[in-house]
């Protein structure tokens, strides 16, 4: 019987999604990745090369799932809001990729597999320009990431509304405020506001 190369790439990635989330670019073993995905270590090697280029792989691989198919509907502040809704929908379903990215950044010195984040980054640019036509590209952009980092914050740093709020919120309360507080980013870049 041939090997099926797909399938165990694909296996490897997934347990690698799995094993980086929880411990890092640090913590995480190639062995327990391996044993994870049923699949002798060495394989990992052969397909993707170092670990620091199969993190890159893991990261090229799921952080695509991040933003595809998240669409920004209609015009304005309202459509802002719904991205967000859908970011926030995406981070719940798929708790491994706001965790990856924050490894990511505090782990290495630069980013990987960063040319093809960047394509899938583009589109959602040109969603942002599509929503607020006043727009340039550096405020898009700008917009983008800051919806990004409320949703990635949101789902990493939870526990911190705790410390600050006076009275607690309730994880539903968080979530509709971050809501708003994107639709409000939206609001300060829309026309009447220019």
């Amino acid at each position: 019987m041939a090997w099926d190369t797909d399938t165990t790439k694909r296996k490897l990635l997934e347990a690698g999604v799995r094993q980086f989330a929880a411990a890092g670019f640090a913590g995480a073993r190639m062995e327990t990745i391996g044993a994870d995905a049923g699949v002798n270590k060495e394989r990992i090697y052969r397909y993707f090369g170092d670990k620091r280029a199969f993190f890159g792989a893991v990261l090229e691989h799921e952080l695509t799932a991040l933003l595809d198919q998240i669409v920004f509907k209609g015009s304005g502040p309202e459509s802002i809001a719904g991205f967000m809704t859908q970011l926030l929908d995406r981070c719940e379903e798929r708790p491994e990729l706001s965790r990856l990215l924050v490894w990511e950044s505090l782990e290495l010195d630069e980013p990987v597999a960063l040319e093809s984040r960047k394509l899938g980054c583009e589109s959602k640019v040109c969603g942002v320009q599509s929503a607020l036509p006043n727009l340039d590209q550096t405020k898009a952009e700008q917009l983008l990431f800051s919806l990004i980092a409320l949703a990635v914050g949101w789902c990493e740093l939870r526990h911190l509304a705790s410390s600050i709020m006076s009275t607690p919120m309730s994880l539903d309360e968080q979530r509709a405020t971050i809501i708003e507080h994107a639709r409000a980013l939206a609001s300060t870049n829309s026309p009447s506001h220019c």
